[in-house]
């Protein structure tokens, strides 16, 4: 069974701004945002529970994601990208996952996984030749660092590749691919023949290389997951990023990445709250709104806390960042709280609205279940809270 995009509700969203934070951002990022916002409304939530009951990604929407700076925002104007700063980068992050979680890692894949290394650690022929295309979405690139016996140990990769004269010869398998299904281009992480970690640029049709997609989620249904398969895949030398190497350049990615997920779950526990809101005042049971009772007041005012903080914390994280201030330690606190926040909030909204709440009437459920894979994604909860604990302490608890 789908639920068609003709029996949802409208989209009424409307954004809580409790401490009146868009004092604190410039007319630049009140544009950007409110370009987001509104192709969100007019081109996600129409159709958006339909393709997650389907498990499908809604390809047509690429082009727009393009459009709105949903591709690489902050990437140099001179490789396609708007030239935008960070807190720019983060509010389209939000808006785009208050539609879908699943659409903003498409996003954030392309953004902080693909764009960011090849702009960073790639020379310029390189920028030339993919950035510009990314940027559009004309190309859409995956990255490929986790792999079956190594997730929150990067380090322990086993994909490798040897040098062979003229090419390199790249063997090993990644898995929990997003956008891997139907990328063009692979940023892949894999160690040479002394271990040392680098990143190649993969394209698609090299002979040796596919993509099977991975079935039966019941999380990020409306987003593309796979994995890479390289069975000697010949890699030519020039897709090799030049400029960075260890397991410091795929971290640097996850630190985007990861500054753009503080963000975006912000979104979707906004989504969450303004619909429960907007149900409690609906709602009539015992001869009143449900919204005029206590325990529905304490989950909403919880709520409305939780994301100011979370609103207060991501802004000053931005400012870090355009300053070149901003820690892996600190990005880890913002993912880990912003992302746990929001779920407890989609699960309170959730028994909010009953029965109800499971339906895909409302976007509440979807949202609580792609949280789900959020949490665990870009490092876990306990990852990210030991990366805290170690730069509290000094002491590492890894191992």
């Amino acid at each position: 069974m789908t639920f068609k995009s003709k029996t949802m509700r409208p989209d009424l969203f409307q954004s809580p701004d409790y401490y009146l934070l868009d004092e604190l951002l410039s007319d630049e990022h009140k544009m950007v945002r409110d370009a987001a916002r509104a192709w969100v409304k007019k081109e996600v939530s129409p159709i958006i529970e339909e393709y997650a009951q389907r498990a499908e990604f809604p390809k047509q929407i690429v082009k727009g994601l393009g459009e709105i700076g949903g591709f690489g925002p902050y990437i140099p104007v001179e490789y396609g990208g708007a030239g935008l700063d960070q807190i720019s980068y983060g509010l389209i992050m939000q808006e785009i996952e208050r539609g879908d979680s699943g659409v903003r890692s498409t996003s954030s894949v392309q953004s902080s996984l693909v764009m960011y290394p090849i702009w960073k650690y790639g020379n310029e022929e390189q920028r030339m030749k993919y950035l510009p295309k990314l940027a559009t979405g004309e190309f859409i690139g995956c990255f490929g660092l986790t792999e079956p016996d190594f997730g929150s140990n990067p380090g322990g990769m086993v994909t490798n590749f040897k040098d062979m004269g003229d090419h390199y010869l790249l063997n090993g398998a990644k898995m929990w691919i997003s956008n891997a299904p139907f990328a063009d281009i692979a940023v892949v992480w894999a160690k040479n023949e002394e271990g040392r970690i680098h990143g190649l640029i993969v394209e698609r049709g090299m002979e040796g290389f596919s993509t099977p997609e991975t079935h039966n989620k019941w999380s990020l249904r409306a987003s593309a997951t796979g994995e890479l398969i390289f069975d000697n895949v010949k890699v030519p030398k020039e897709n090799l990023l030049p400029n960075k190497s260890g397991l410091g350049a795929p971290l640097g990615c996850l630190d985007s990445a990861r500054y753009g997920i503080a963000w975006g779950a912000i979104g979707a526990a906004m989504d969450c709250y303004d619909t429960a809101l907007r149900y409690s005042k609906e709602r009539i049971q015992f001869d009143k709104p449900i919204g005029a009772t206590q325990l529905q007041q304490k989950k909403l005012a919880e709520m409305i806390t939780e994301i100011t903080k979370a609103q207060l914390l991501t802004w000053r994280l931005g400012v870090l960042r355009n300053e070149g201030k901003a820690t892996t330690a600190q990005i880890s606190m913002a993912k880990r709280n912003n992302v746990d926040m929001a779920l407890t909030i989609a699960r309170d909204a959730r028994q909010m609205l009953g029965g109800m709440g499971i339906t895909g009437e409302y976007s509440i459920m979807r949202h609580m279940m792609n949280l789900e894979s959020v949490v665990t994604y870009e490092g876990t909860h306990d990852i990210h809270l030991l990366i805290t604990g170690m730069d509290v302490t000094g002491f590492p608890a890894f191992k």
